[in-house]
């Protein structure tokens, strides 16, 4: 597995590129943002990771740069910058991960493999709170998904249901088992109307221009969530 490695601070490159090299990693480095840009450019790397604020050109522009060009490699941030509006604009330019400085050895390990794992298996990946199927990303707990650059808000029923598709991607699901997964809790059901208003909803949210579909309906059966629908 090929890491690119891009941050200004030599006193934490170096003996981070150390570290992934002994866990079986080829590494390269870079010491500023157009150089690194230069390496993403031109490298088969499996994934990037950036320091926010480089010299020259920042992470985050490398990174909005290579989503614009469609390049999926992974991405993860190492930056100082820790509110949320800076975590929701670094996933929105099209990362895959934030960590904060100063961070754990461990963690950044845990992340990098995590993020490896994903790209090598793109049908299904998940993390705490997340899941990952495609280039379709969801964070349950906070109700908002990630595409293609993109972040979006989902009311909570979008959200249960997304996660429910998600986690059966490929399965073919029944209008009877979405009503009993998303209204077990309530006294009254809807009726299959209210399922496939709520999908048309979520396929507005989900599948916009030329992203490929996920949500496919299997005619007087239910739904499949994927990214090839196959009848039954």
């Amino acid at each position: 597995m090929r890491i690119l490695l891009v941050d200004d601070e030599v006193e934490l490159t170096d003996p981070l590129s150390r570290v992934l090299t002994r866990e079986g990693y080829s590494v390269d480095m870079a010491y500023d943002g157009t150089t690194g840009r230069e390496f993403a450019a031109v490298g088969s790397y499996d994934l990037l990771i950036l320091d926010w604020m480089l010299p020259g050109k920042t992470g985050l522009e490398i990174c909005q740069e290579l989503r614009r060009q469609g390049k999926s490699t992974p991405v993860l941030f190492l930056t100082a910058k820790d509110t949320l509006d800076d975590r929701v604009e670094g996933l929105d330019a099209g990362a895959d991960d934030y960590l904060v400085k100063p961070f754990e050895l461990r963690e950044l390990l845990a992340r990098v493999r995590a993020l490896l794992r994903r790209s090598s298996s793109p049908s299904y990946e998940t993390t705490t709170g997340r899941l990952t199927v495609a280039d379709l990303e969801l964070d349950y707990e906070n109700q908002v998904a990630y595409r293609q650059g993109r972040i979006i808000e989902l009311s909570q029923k979008e959200s249960q249901l997304l996660q429910y598709f998600m986690e059966n991607t490929g399965q073919l699901l029944t209008h009877a088992q979405i009503l009993q997964n998303l209204w077990q809790q309530d006294k009254e059901q809807p009726n299959s109307n209210v399922i496939a208003a709520l999908i048309r909803l979520l396929r507005r949210k989900i599948e916009v221009g030329k992203e490929a579909p996920l949500i496919h309906t299997v005619y007087g059966k239910g739904y499949r969530f994927g990214t090839s629908a196959v009848e039954s």
